[in-house]
């Protein structure tokens, strides 16, 4: 076996996986109250953007060879039922339009509430739980007023029971048959998306998110998520976090012939970020723990590496 191994050249010849920077998403953070950018002090490199910086950030992602990138938006006012998440003039459909003019970068908002309530949950609250058909509503209008806006895929990543169909249905009744719909299908109730709270100003003001995201414990539950979201319309599903869950990542690859992302979240980088930063760590580091995603499975990988990669490891 080690003929296969004796030179680069070689061993590139061979390689069963292939990281391509086409298959990267970055995840892009646009706050309305800021002009200028702000760097998240939890996940060194990645910043916050205010509209006036964005189409310039997102040119440059363009420019570095990266296709697409996931919007999360900040926006100035928070209210009980997250009504900023649907403005027609709200951070996120600006910034959609803001990269209308780019001519390669597909740009794809999250569909989400959590960073637009004031609770920091991820619908409209029934007393302290929330609302699973009320919040379908909202999530129907946020979806239409992305694709209003010259969304091409929306990101529905709530977890709440239904929302691929209630989604598909409106975008078609609109007249948006075109529009894809990347569902957050098996998104686990992780202890790792604290560096993301921060970055998005999305952290609950109380208790968590276990009632409508899934058990870290449960596998088969997650196909059971994907099967739903499938049958109801989903053009791709995902595995979220990524590194942590990879053997969910390989199980549902194994039984769906359908596109599946996976999110590398915020702590995965956080962690080999730092570890490469204080020279615990090789930056090849990030090379291996990307590959071993698309190894377990995934077609494309939403990761804040996405940017770096591009332009520090030509792949």
């Amino acid at each position: 076996m080690r003929r296969h191994r004796y030179s680069e050249t070689v061993r590139d010849l061979f390689s069963e996986t292939v990281l391509s920077v086409d298959k990267l998403i970055m995840p892009v953070f646009v706050d309305e109250n800021l002009t200028g950018t702000r760097p998240v002090s939890s996940m060194p490199g990645i910043s916050r953007y205010g509209l006036d910086t964005l189409p310039g950030y997102l040119a440059s992602l363009e420019d570095s060879g990266i296709r697409a990138a996931i919007l999360f938006g900040i926006p100035s006012r928070k209210d009980h039922d997250g009504t900023e998440a649907y403005n027609p003039r709200g951070i996120v459909q600006k910034s959609i339009r803001a990269a209308g003019t780019l001519n390669k970068l597909v740009v794809i908002p999250d569909l989400c509430m959590c960073e637009y309530t004031d609770s920091g949950h991820c619908g409209i609250l029934n007393g302290n739980g929330v609302s699973n058909d009320e919040t379908l509503e909202s999530y129907k209008k946020i979806a239409l007023s992305y694709a209003e806006a010259g969304a091409r895929i929306v990101a529905p990543s709530g977890m709440v029971d239904g929302q691929v169909a209630a989604i598909r249905l409106a975008l078609d009744d609109a007249g948006y048959n075109e529009v894809m719909i990347l569902a957050y299908s098996a998104k686990y109730a992780s202890t790792l998306y604290s560096p993301f709270r921060e970055a998005a100003d999305s952290k609950p003001a109380f208790g968590d998110r276990k009632s409508y995201q899934m058990d870290p414990r449960n596998v088969r539950e997650a196909l059971r998520e994907m099967e739903l979201d499938i049958s109801e319309g989903a053009d791709i599903i995902m595995v979220k976090p990524a590194l942590f869950y990879l053997d969910v990542l390989a199980r549902a690859r194994s039984r769906f012939d359908v596109p599946i992302a996976a999110y590398s979240v915020s702590a995965e980088y956080s962690m080999i970020m730092n570890g490469v930063n204080s020279g615990l760590l090789p930056p090849g580091s990030i090379n291996e723990a990307i590959v071993s995603i698309f190894r377990g499975g995934a077609d494309m990988v939403i990761t804040y590496f996405a940017e770096w990669l591009a332009r520090n490891q030509p792949v």
